[in-house]
């Protein structure tokens, strides 16, 4: 982790990408902030970059150009099961990933099954699970190991209603104190739970401070 001052937990600075395919950047120069307890909205029509931010905040994707300074823990994007191994078990996923963060495997993997109900399936390679089964396992580590930041790609994508009400209670209730940031096209958890966001159009990104703002003009822009 990067020193930063005691309020910033993340410093983006001149980020860009571009993906090898492709010459024409998915956005350029993206310069925000986020406090230790902010609530950061990433909007944009689809295509415009939200899930691509997300997983190069996460480490997942490499940046082409600036730079990302975390001052505090940060989960991997929730509901990305990417970092599975597939040919191991949930289980053994699960205890891996504890040696890795340096978490008691007991506590981690009951915490876990608990949370993501997978029963007898963590004991099935996770080659073999839906990508519901494997987002709930991703969901179920990220909560379970604890982080000061957590990365929210479409939480609606993770689950049925009920788990999904499962997933905000343990989000933004019971962990109301962490930081996130959020890519969502769903308005009403932008609007409850944000309290700025990052628009992404064209390349090009805006902070707003003002959430029911940034929500009006993401609203004119998906109806464009």
């Amino acid at each position: 982790m990067t020193e930063l001052s005691e309020e910033v937990g993340l410093r983006v600075k001149n980020l860009s990408k571009t993906y090898p395919t492709s010459h024409r950047p998915v956005f350029k120069d993206l310069n925000f902030t986020l406090n230790r307890s902010g609530r950061l909205a990433i909007l944009g029509r689809n295509g415009q970059g939200k899930s691509t931010l997300i997983k190069m905040l996460g480490g997942v994707l490499p940046i082409s150009d600036g730079r990302i300074d975390w001052g505090m823990t940060a989960s991997w994007p929730i509901g990305f099961g990417g970092a599975f191994q597939g040919s191991l078990s949930g289980l053994d996923n699960i205890k891996f990933l504890s040696r890795l963060y340096n978490r008691p495997i007991e506590d981690v993997l009951a915490r876990v099954d608990d949370f993501a109900e997978l029963g007898r399936s963590l004991r099935l390679p996770v080659k073999h699970y839906s990508s519901g089964m494997r987002a709930r396992l991703a969901f179920g580590l990220s909560l379970a190991i604890e982080f000061d930041c957590y990365l929210i790609d479409e939480l609606m994508a993770v689950g049925d209603a009920r788990f999904m009400q499962k997933c905000q209670e343990e989000l933004f209730t019971h962990r109301g104190d962490r930081a996130f940031l959020m890519a969502s096209h769903e308005i009403h958890l932008i609007a409850q739970y944000c309290d700025r966001a990052l628009i992404i159009e064209s390349g090009k990104a805006k902070i707003f401070d003002d959430i029911h703002e940034a929500v009006e003009i993401y609203t004119w822009l998906r109806a464009a």
